[in-house]
């Protein structure tokens, strides 16, 4: 299996980042994970013609020949990054590779809480139609304290939230299967709704 881990904010120094690296290494015989940064994009600005950057069709092209996505989002203000949100924009207005596309929601906060604001910010966004991501449903993994969670090496020291991961993981890995055999024999559907606009919405010309 073949997912991308999209660190969710532009921060040098986000335990989001150390997370997905920690699960890249720690389900690395269960599935190749590719971690992809969006510190480097450049702020949504509406392009003629609909047109994505270089960098945004780079991380776009990986999206579409991934099977499944894990998204790490920190909390700021209640919500997700703007850079996160930047990101999401750009997908969004141009290649929509996100639509119909297994997504697995984490997060890491300083606090306790574990940036469970963001990820239902996160997961309103995602039910867009210009993005309609596939996202897992009743599972949150929250990784609060985050400062002190991992170890010199990178290791998860909180021994219940190794199994906590543990278990959405492979829960994952089951909704990535069912989904892509579900969603196989609908890609005419699956192209019309990236063809979606809203004067075919107003008109009455989208299929839902």
């Amino acid at each position: 299996m073949k997912l991308i881990g999209i660190v969710g904010t532009n921060s040098s120094r986000s335990t989001n980042r150390q997370l997905l690296h920690y699960i890249q290494k720690h389900f690395s015989e269960q599935a190749e994970i590719e971690i992809c940064e969006i510190k480097d994009l450049p702020a949504f600005n509406e392009p003629e013609e609909a047109v994505a950057p270089a960098a945004v069709k780079e991380l776009s092209d990986k999206l579409d020949e991934a099977d499944g996505v894990i998204i790490s989002t920190p909390e700021y203000d209640h919500a997700i990054p703007a850079a996160l949100k930047s990101a999401l924009e750009w997908l969004s207005y141009t290649t929509r590779p996100l639509i119909d596309k297994s997504v697995m929601i984490v997060g890491a906060s300083h606090g306790s809480l574990g940036s469970s604001r963001a990820q239902a910010h996160l997961r309103q966004i995602l039910d867009a139609p210009e993005l309609k991501a596939r996202i897992m449903p009743g599972m949150e993994f929250l990784l609060g304290r985050s400062l002190e969670a991992f170890d010199e090496s990178g290791e998860l020291v909180y021994g219940d939230k190794v199994t906590e991961l543990e278990e959405c993981f492979e829960e994952f890995q089951l909704f990535v299967t069912l989904t892509n055999q579900l969603t196989k024999d609908q890609r005419f559907k699956t192209e019309q709704k990236r063809n979606f606009t809203w004067e075919q919405a107003v008109n009455g010309g989208i299929e839902k």
